[in-house]
Parts: C-alpha cells; sequence; structure tokens
C-alpha cells in the first residue's frame, strides 16, 4: 500500500516547482522502469504490484513497496499501469560540448513536452548522446517528457544554460540552423561534427541566436503543407547528418 506521504510527494512531482525543490522526478511503467533500474539514475523507491515484482529481480539497494494498480494510477499520470511507478533522483546539470566527429543538438525555446521526449528519443535513434536546452526549455523531468521518450532520456546527456552564452565559447566548429532561408539540407555537404540548432515550435531560432550560425540548412518542401512539427524535423536534419 502507498502511504500517504508517499501518495502527496509523488503526485506533488508532477510540477517543476516541486521537482526542483525535492530534486525527484517519477517514472511509469514496465518498460521504462526497467530500462531506469538498469541506468546510473539513483532510485529513491519502487512502488509496484506482486505480478511485476514476481517477474523482474529487483537490487536490495532499491527500497520497493507493494502498490495496486488503482494506486499507481492514483498517483501517477498513465491511464493504466498494471505494473510499477518509481521515483528517481535527478542528475546534475553538467556542461558538455561536442567531441571531435561528434553533433550535438541544441534546442531554442522547445516548449511542448511531447515534442521534447520526441526529440530525445530520435536523439537516442541517431546516436546523438548530447543535447543543449535554452533555459526556457520544457523540464527533462515533466511526466510527458519521461514518459513521451520511452526511455531514451536515460541515455542521453541533457544541459539547460543559457544558449547565447554557450554559443559564444564555441570555436572553431560548424553551427548550422534550421531556418526557411536556408540552404537545401539534401545537397549540402555536412560535417562529421557541429552543433545543430532547432527553434521554437511557433517562432524559430530565436533572434539573439542566428548571428552564431555559420551554416543555415533548410528542408526542402515539395508539397502543400506549411510547416513541419520541430520533432520530424529534427528526425529529417539528423538523418541527413548520419548519412553524410
Amino acid at each position: 500500500m502507498v502511504s500517504k506521504k508517499w501518495q502527496k510527494l509523488v503526485k506533488s512531482l508532477q510540477y517543476k516547482k516541486y521537482r526542483k525543490e525535492e530534486g525527484l522526478f517519477f517514472i511509469e511503467g514496465a518498460k521504462s522502469v526497467q530500462e531506469l533500474l538498469q541506468s546510473d539514475f539513483k532510485v529513491e523507491i519502487l512502488f509496484a504490484t506482486p505480478q511485476f515484482l514476481a517477474k523482474n529481480k529487483i537490487s536490495s539497494n532499491i527500497p520497493v513497496e507493494i502498490a495496486t494498480e488503482p494506486e499507481l494510477i492514483e498517483i501517477g499520470t498513465l491511464q493504466s499501469n498494471q505494473d510499477c511507478l518509481a521515483v528517481a533522483q535527478q542528475k546534475e546539470n553538467k556542461f558538455i560540448f561536442p567531441e571531435k566527429e561528434e553533433i550535438l543538438l541544441l534546442l531554442d525555446n522547445i516548449q511542448d513536452p511531447g515534442n521534447m521526449g520526441t526529440i530525445i528519443r530520435i536523439c537516442d535513434w541517431y546516436g546523438i548522446k548530447k543535447v543543449v536546452c535554452s533555459n526556457q526549455t520544457v523540464d527533462l523531468y515533466n511526466p510527458k517528457v519521461v514518459n513521451s521518450s520511452m526511455g531514451s532520456f536515460l541515455r542521453v546527456d541533457i544541459f539547460y544554460t543559457d544558449l547565447k552564452d554557450y554559443l559564444s565559447n564555441q570555436k572553431n566548429i560548424p553551427i548550422y540552423g534550421t531556418l526557411l532561408e536556408g540552404e537545401n539540407i539534401h545537397t549540402l555537404s555536412l560535417s562529421k561534427n557541429g552543433i545543430l540548432i532547432m527553434g521554437n515550435e511557433a517562432n524559430g531560432i530565436s533572434d539573439e541566436l542566428i548571428p552564431f550560425i555559420t551554416q543555415k540548412v533548410t528542408i526542402p518542401k515539395f508539397g502543400g503543407a506549411e510547416s513541419l512539427n520541430v520533432a520530424i524535423a529534427t528526425a529529417v536534419a539528423l538523418d541527413n547528418f548520419m548519412r553524410k
């Protein structure tokens, strides 16, 4: 049974203010929790049904409490959860930079949690290990981001910072920006290392970041759609970088 203390705490972690105060977040569902248990994140507690515990070996270092499906649904965000929910510690916001022959993704004010989670999952698919985010970008530990990343956030390093300051310190490295007036990404010769900037869903890349871009790129349009979803655009752009 989930105690009232933990019920209150887990529910509060749906809000950024309390996640920041506690330094915690939660993750739901069998697959994502299994991946969490295999990662280097520190797990505070695992709430699990008897069925989940019967199928999975849990480290003796992790506190475990039995929970029912209705309890998991009550304290979490999923409409159905027959397995588990875990509370873990957030990681320190550590500075990251692109290594030689590495593409780093830079996200400028991404607002939609679903987009953010999907972008992280796309990065994981293409082997992109580092993502730098503006301070205004949606919180990595937002439950919708965690759920939509499908566990990929456990394998991608995320750093939040002032992007203007960050780019000011990047020397002798190609900086690509996705803009409508850019050159066709299909025909460009792309570097094996660099920074790729993806802009806000509605407004694109911030004006203050444009001067740092050394190569403007665009995904060519062949039909009548007005724009691409930022997560889809990220996938198309990264696919071009990986193929070249």
